[in-house]
């Protein structure tokens, strides 16, 4: 499959990595050289050095025969026109569009995106998959990190184990004996940096960082096994009242159960429209590290404290200033990935990575037909994909004990009639059964294989 991508910053950067990782034919365009020097150094693509909404550095891109466009760079405007040129000149089949300016993603102008109109099939909005990406975190406060699939109905998190974790050194083919009607299974353990799959005779040790897949109904028991309570987010304050801040505070003000959410923001502007979109939001001008301000948002009987600014180090100081102050758990947005080694020392409970937001979501399309979702663990070391199976499956009618899956994956869930079941060796996979996956990226091409699935297949 040839695919273009503009833009070679960190998502366009991973998206190509991904794609290229598969043998697939990736071009990088970007008007930055030294950007698209550091692509075509460290992975296996051929860059342009342009815009990439110019019709003659498009063509040099080899937009001619390819089948898919994805515009990432930093303009929605140069994205949108990117796609508009593919379309109209090149005729690609596929164009996904990253946008970030609200007005462009309200639903009343959803039919700008039209074939005849805009013609963008997928609009990528880093700031509400953020947004999404910050609500799950805060659903599951003892978890470094979260996501939903099987239609909600199961979960991935993250835990950390520490001390108080009841089941370290236990043989995890144990843990099954042990509690044998939880509907969870550990499917990925990272050790002292590193990741991997394991199997039934190893064990859990403290300082661990395990990913364990359950059964949505099981995640309060799931967290209390491994020594993790699970308790309600009541009173959360939010610092940053930007496009992120505001969708999760418009999103905690329509949950059922009451949520009393204060919002600090430092720039007047900001500050006074998100007050003006919130009803029952209490919204605070002021700077979020100023001690004062947050002992006003009453930041000590907070029960999470979630930092989203547009800067790293302000996140990653107010995350510590409010820990320090009492609030219980703490949430930091951060973009850069060279920062995370420093959440554990600062007692940062969670953190939310828009690079692996938005990449998790564009792989979500990429990946086309019967593929539902895919979650990138990490700085893309896994992923969880979860696909429909299909007739002309290699697994389909086989038990899970028979399938020739690579080392380094794991069946995490398989749902059936509606129904998710925990697997088993002699669970059978049919055809339209739909499977959730764990696989170390090095796997993930066999594992497309195997469900039939893989992009150049469609």
């Amino acid at each position: 499959m040839k695919v273009i991508i503009c833009g070679a910053g960190q998502v366009g950067w991973q998206i190509a990595r991904h794609l290229s990782h598969e043998r697939n034919d990736v071009t990088v365009v970007d008007n930055n050289p030294e950007l698209v020097r550091r692509a075509t150094d460290t992975l296996d693509v051929q860059g342009i050095s342009g815009f990439a909404s110019y019709p003659d550095v498009l063509e040099r891109a080899g937009a001619k025969d390819a089948d898919m466009i994805i515009a990432a760079t930093h303009s929605d405007e140069v994205n949108m026109v990117t796609c508009q040129v593919a379309h109209s000149v090149f005729a690609i089949q596929r164009k996904i569009a990253r946008l970030r300016a609200q007005s462009y993603l309200t639903a009343i102008y959803s039919d700008l995106y039209r074939r005849d109109h805009l013609p963008i099939d997928v609009v990528i909005s880093p700031e509400r998959e953020v947004a999404e990406a910050a609500l799950q975190r805060l659903a599951a406060p003892a978890a470094f990190d979260t996501e939903s699939f099987m239609e909600g109905n199961a979960q991935l998190v993250g835990i950390a184990i520490d001390d108080h974790c009841p089941v370290i050194n236990t043989p995890l083919r144990q843990l099954t004996d042990l509690f044998s009607t939880l509907r969870a299974l550990v499917v990925g353990i990272r050790r002292e940096g590193t990741l991997f799959v394991p199997s039934a005779g190893d064990q859990i040790f403290v300082g661990d960082e395990c990913y364990i897949f359950t059964q949505t109904e099981d995640l309060k028991r799931t967290m209390e096994i491994f020594g993790k309570t699970h308790s309600k987010q009541e009173r959360v304050v939010i610092i940053g009242g930007g496009n992120v801040g505001l969708g999760v505070a418009r999103a905690l003000e329509a949950y059922t159960d009451r949520v009393r959410v204060k919002v600090i923001e430092k720039n007047r502007n900001i500050a006074e429209a998100a007050a003006d979109s919130l009803d029952r939001t209490i919204v605070l001008l002021g700077d979020g590290l100023d001690g004062a301000l947050l002992e006003e948002a009453n930041i000590s009987s907070a029960d999470a404290v979630l930092a989203v600014t547009d800067d790293d180090k302000t996140n990653l100081l107010a995350s510590v200033r409010a820990k320090e102050m009492g609030c219980k758990m703490a949430i930091a947005l951060i973009n850069d990935p060279s920062l995370v080694p420093l959440m554990g020392p600062l007692d940062i409970d969670a953190y939310i990575n828009p690079r692996a937001t938005t990449v998790s979501s564009i792989l979500r399309h990429i990946r086309h037909g019967r593929v539902r979702a895919v979650y990138s663990i990490g700085d893309a070391e896994a992923e969880v994909i979860e696909a429909q199976v299909l007739g002309t499956s290699p697994i389909a009618g086989q038990r899970i004990k028979d399938i020739a899956f690579p080392e380094g994956t794991l069946v995490c869930a398989v749902m059936k009639d509606g129904k998710t079941m925990k697997p088993t060796g002699e669970l059978r996979i049919d055809e339209g059964n739909v499977i959730a996956i764990f696989a170390m990226a090095d796997d993930v091409p066999e594992v497309e294989r195997l469900l039939q699935v893989s992009i150049d297949f469609f």
